[in-house]
This record gives C-alpha cells, structure tokens and sequence, in this order.
C-alpha cells in the first residue's frame, strides 16, 4: 500500500525543543501533559453533529470516566488521567498523530481524523494513506516525522519500549511533547476493556458519545452475549495459547490478549497453573501439560515467516502428533486481525471465534 508522507512547516519552538532532546539522550518524563497548543488551535477534528450527540456528552458520572477522572470543561477542553498516570488535557485537536494503528483506528472510530499514523494503521485498519502522513513502525517512531506533524494531541503506547524497538523512546517522545507544550497520551491496551476506557477520553473529545455506544458499549453487550452462550466454564477445559515469531515460539498466559479472553470463556489457562512453561516452552512441556485445546496464533511483521517456522520446529515433530488435543482435533489457527492486531470494535468477533472452537471441542 502506498504511504505518503505528508509534511506540515514545523513551529520554531517544536524545533528547539526537538533540538534539545536528542541531545539530552534518555531523560526522564515526569512533567504532565499540557494543553497550551491545543487551546489555541483553530478548528477541530472531530466529525461531530448535534444529532449525534447525547446528552451523556457533558456527563461524566458513568464508571468508565471515573476511573480516568475524566472531566468536560465547558470551553470542550478535556482532562483525564491516561495510562502512565499524566494528567493530560486537549480540547479539539486538529493535527493529531497516532503512535500505533490500533490507535489510529480507535481514534477514527471515536470520530477524529488524524494528520499521521504508524504505518501497522494502514496495513491493518485501512488507514488512507493518501491523506494521513507516517511516522514510521510502531517500533521505530520517527519524532522528526511526529513533530513536522505539527500535532497538539499525540497519543502513544504506554507500554515498554521492548527489545524491537529502534525508533524513539517514550521518555525522549514524552520529553520533546512536553517542551512544545504539545499534550501526549499514553495508552496500554491489551483487553477489550483497556480498549473501551481509551475510547470513552476519545469520544470525550470529539463529542461523539454516540460513537461510544455503537464502538464501545454496544460491542461490550455483543461480548456478554458471547460469553454466556459459549461459556465452557461448566467443563474448564485446560488450554493452551501457543503464539509463533519467525524465530521463536513462545505460550501465553491470561495476562495476554487471547489468553484473557480465553479465561474470560470459563476455560483454564495451562501457563497460568504452569508459569515455568512461559520461559522454557518445547514440545515436552507441551506433551506434559497435556491441554484440552490448542490456539495458535502467527505474530510479528512476517506472519508467513513465523508460519514457516511454527511448521518446522513444531509441527514437523512427531511429538506434536501425538498430543490428546491434535490427535482429537481440538486445535486451531488463529487469524491476525482478530488476535495479533487489536480487533477495537470487532472485539465480539474474536470471542466468538474462540467460544465457537470451545464449544465444538470433541
């Protein structure tokens, strides 16, 4: 897919303060975010209509917005408290880049448009690339591309830099933000309820509490439903998540995206009464765990290349074979989009895929 990159002048403070940075190197974060950019902006980027509006708009009482401490000021400037504890306040962002496609696609979904994104959004999520300008790989952010965005609302993963990354880290991302005055979020997300607290501040502000219920609520009923028809917690069968890199295979516990929602249908997680098996995984421990059901899920950049290597150090063992759940059928491949990327407001698709292969389990 063809990504532009689009490019907006810089302001000469976003410069100076880009300068500063990098040389500082890895310095601390500990100031907050601020809104002092994003209060001046001109115009918004939000698609929002007085029709689509509720009056669950100004209202912050639900349980979701508490536990952000989510406030709506009467000017529409917004406050909230996001993953990594900053308190962040935005009022109608204009430029507003993501720093992950799940992210970009949450943030469309909540009515906004976007002026950058990750390049994984328009892989994965549709993004136009033709109008949305890149950043870079999630794992390799470019702040030079971020900040020629001229954002006023930035919104990145709070979760660890890992070992893949070569692109900025977030203590430098964060540190460059703040000396622009420019407000930064960051978002950890691996269940679906991570997803609908991120998606309750993103219709906050856009003003869209109409898109919180099609892409939040209404997807968080779907999911009930779900789980009360194909709840196996009657038989809590033992299952195991296997996920295959193209240089590795690893198992996941119920701290993991598919392993929580596989807890959540009533089955047992073996990692979670076996958690040596998450740092010495192989065939014997599988054989010795023994599970009912076996996911397995390609992850990574290659999905091919990690397939490749799922068939040649696992599945071409004869051990493999001779596994109870193989041998009876109950094992199954688990699709990208619904299980390495973050389905967002197709969440109910995945526990249905998963519930369907549990309850047909032989």
């Amino acid at each position: 897919m063809k990504k532009t990159h689009l490019v907006r002048p810089m302001m000469a403070g976003a410069t100076l303060a880009l300068a500063a940075v990098l040389s500082l190197g890895l310095s601390a974060c500990g100031a907050t975010g601020s809104s002092a950019n994003s209060g001046s902006a001109a115009g918004s980027a939000v698609q929002s209509s007085d029709a689509g509006k509720s009056s669950a708009s100004t209202s912050t009482d639900d349980k979701v917005a508490k536990s952000v401490d989510l406030k709506i000021a009467e000017d529409g400037a917004v406050s909230f408290t996001d993953d990594l504890g900053n308190t962040v306040t935005v009022k109608k962002p204009k430029h507003v880049v993501a720093c992950m496609g799940s992210f970009a696609n949450a943030w469309e979904l909540a009515g906004g448009k976007l002026a950058a994104a990750t390049d994984d959004a328009y892989e994965n999520y549709g993004v136009d690339a033709d109008k949305v300008a890149s950043v870079g790989r999630s794992t390799s952010l470019s702040l030079e591309s971020i900040m020629a965005q001229d954002p006023d609302f930035v919104i990145a993963t709070g979760l660890s830099d890992g070992k893949h990354s070569t692109g900025v880290s977030q203590s430098d991302l964060k540190s460059a933000l703040d000396a622009s005055e420019i407000p930064c979020a960051f978002f950890k997300v691996t269940t679906f309820d991570d997803y609908l607290r991120m998606l309750r501040i993103f219709t906050a502000i856009t003003g869209r509490d109409d898109l919180y219920q099609k892409n939040g609520l209404d997807v968080q009923a779907s999911i009930k439903k779900a789980v009360k028809k194909y709840s196996v917690s009657d038989k809590k069968p033992r299952v195991l998540v296997m996920s295959s890199y193209s240089k590795g295979v690893t198992a996941q516990d119920s701290t993991g995206m598919t392993g929580a929602m596989v807890k959540e249908l009533g089955a047992t997680n073996v990692c979670d009464e076996n958690p040596s098996a998450l740092t010495d995984f192989s065939i014997e421990s599988i054989a010795a765990l023994d599970p009912d059901y076996i996911f397995v899920l390609s992850v990574g950049a290659d999905a091919k290349a990690a397939e490749r290597n799922f068939t040649q150090s696992v599945e071409s063992n004869p051990a493999w074979g001779e596994l109870s759940a193989v041998k009876a059928g109950n094992y199954k491949v688990l699709d990208s989009a619904h299980f390495m990327s973050k389905p967002n407001a197709k969440w109910d698709e995945s526990y249905t895929i998963l519930g369907k292969a549990l309850a047909k389990m032989n």
